[in-house]
């Protein structure tokens, strides 16, 4: 299992437009239309599948929230930082 980061590593770490809530990192992308959102949705679940990791998505009209954190571990790990990058990636 994966250790939890510290509030430090994870403002370090954190890639912008991200933001650490509780035992969490969240953010919104925002799109051009809802099909654009539910198609990065859609890219999110695979990307999520292929790591194992599943975040919660909340798909509304021309926005995905994204908020990831490790369940098992309690808190924010390396493995949600890595997909928070992923994601940025997808979203580009």
């Amino acid at each position: 299992m994966a250790d939890v980061l510290d509030d430090d590593e994870i403002a370090d770490r954190l890639p912008d437009g991200w933001s650490y809530e509780g035992d969490e990192v969240v953010r919104t992308y925002e799109f051009d239309s809802y099909l654009e959102g539910v198609g990065f949705a859609a890219g999110a679940g695979g990307l999520a599948q292929e790591a194992f990791h599943h975040p919660t998505l909340t798909v509304e009209y021309e926005e995905v929230t994204v908020a990831l954190t490790s369940h098992e571990a309690g808190g924010v790990t390396d493995d949600d930082i890595d997909l928070a990058e992923r994601l940025d990636e997808l979203a580009d």
